[in-house]
């Protein structure tokens, strides 16, 4: 009989802090940031043509052709992230094709395919020259259609397009699903392009920080001189399963995700709400059966625009307030990696977590009113802790709050 606990027992990452566990790690201890100014962007027209500086993977000695002409950018760093997840968890082909693994991945947009199409299509006058590739590029669902067929992936298979939540749901929903005892195990993780033209709309509107002048420090969370986020991406990725199907594989479990929660502001479609935030604060909490003073760290969604870190301050302070764990945005360095950001955020507090360390919020200088309340960590600090709680919040008004502990073996 399942006891309905599900733990985590393998995570990747690929983004603008490095393209595995390791190499990211070493960023977040040294509070460095993979902010960059692109000149390419200023010459669309961008206001600001700061971005994540991420990779492309190189797959050709892993994938065929015919499998890479069907994938869009995001997709090759979800393969990367899904293929570090995999192996840390000791999951290969041979247990994919005889187990039923299920995969939900975050995912808002696939702009660059969507481009590249109509554009051919106005060029050439011709629909049939765009290619076999084209339509699976270009839907929300690439991750999820792509990988479930690259790793034969038999379980639960939908893409979750909650805006800025995105990723964050992803790994809610795969947990609920399997304390529910409905799936075993899940693919769950974020992915983001990171193309220019998957942000023109966010430039259009004054969303981005015009702080060209030093990349590095443009990104400024909670600081009371943040003027907007810096657009970035990549992929993150890990593997839930029930805890039955952990201990029956003598896996290694890497945390345990005990509470998530959700709301809809149900009020503006870009501005935060603070109802909202504190209702799936208080759902996760909830869940987990846990006082807010057990939680020793939150990983903010804080993305550096002045209203949104604003309310976000408040809805911590009015929660954690008595106990006021150690807060930080990891936004600071890799600035707002969007669908991806629910998963990665919860891949960098699980590094930070085993790694004994909490990663600096880096450019915070001179808190506002709302964030001098808060007890932000803005140098890296050593501090081991077991329970941290991940903040993400979408246009829309999705909020999303998922909170992990360390495994402890009861």
């Amino acid at each position: 009989m399942s006891s309905g606990r599900v733990v985590i027992t393998g995570m990747g990452i690929w983004s603008c802090l490095g393209k595995d566990l390791a190499e990211v790690e070493t960023s977040l201890r040294e509070g460095k940031s993979g902010i960059v100014f692109d000149e390419a962007r200023k010459k669309m027209g961008y206001r600001s043509a700061l971005t994540g500086a991420v990779d492309m993977p190189e797959l050709k000695e892993k994938l065929s052709r015919r499998q890479r002409v069907m994938m869009a950018e995001e997709c090759f760093y979800a393969y990367a992230a899904a293929e570090q997840a995999f192996a840390q968890a000791g999951i290969d082909m041979a247990f994919l094709e005889k187990n039923e693994v299920g995969i939900l991945f975050g995912n808002d947009s696939s702009a660059k395919a969507v481009m590249e199409s109509i554009d051919t299509v106005r060029r050439k006058n011709d629909t049939t020259l765009l290619g076999s590739g084209a339509i699976f590029q270009s839907m929300n669902c690439t991750v999820t259609m792509n990988l479930s067929t690259i790793f034969k992936l038999r379980g639960v298979n939908f893409t979750i397009s909650g805006a800025c939540a995105s990723g964050s749901h992803s790994i809610g929903m795969g947990y609920l699903l399997i304390k529910q005892g409905l799936q075993k195990m899940v693919l769950c993780g974020g992915a983001q392009e990171v193309n220019e033209y998957a942000f023109g709309s966010f430039d259009g509107i004054g969303a981005f920080s015009v702080q060209e002048a030093d990349p590095a420090k443009a990104s400024k969370p909670f600081d009371k001189g943040r003027d907007g986020l810096v657009p970035s991406g990549g992929a993150a990725a890990l593997v839930l399963e029930s805890l039955e199907s952990a201990l029956e594989r003598g896996a290694t479990i890497l945390a345990e995700v005990v509470g998530y929660g959700f709301s809809s502001n149900g009020a503006h479609i870009s501005d935060p709400d603070l109802d909202g935030q504190l209702r799936a604060l208080h759902m996760a909490l909830n869940m987990a059966s846990m006082n807010a003073d057990a939680v020793q760290y939150v990983n903010a969604h804080a993305t550096a625009t002045p209203v949104g870190d604003s309310i976000e301050a408040q809805a911590i302070h009015a929660v954690f307030g008595a106990s006021r764990p150690y807060v930080s945005s990891t936004k600071s360095m890799t600035g707002h990696e969007c669908w991806m950001a629910g998963a990665s955020e919860v891949v960098y507090s699980m590094i930070m977590m085993h790694g004994g360390f909490i990663a600096p919020n880096i450019n915070f200088a001179t808190p506002d009113e709302d964030s001098a309340k808060l007890n932000i960590v803005a140098s890296a600090i050593d501090h081991k802790f077991d329970v941290f709680l991940s903040n993400s919040f979408g246009f829309g008004g999705t909020n999303s709050a998922l909170i992990i502990k360390r495994y402890s073996g009861q």
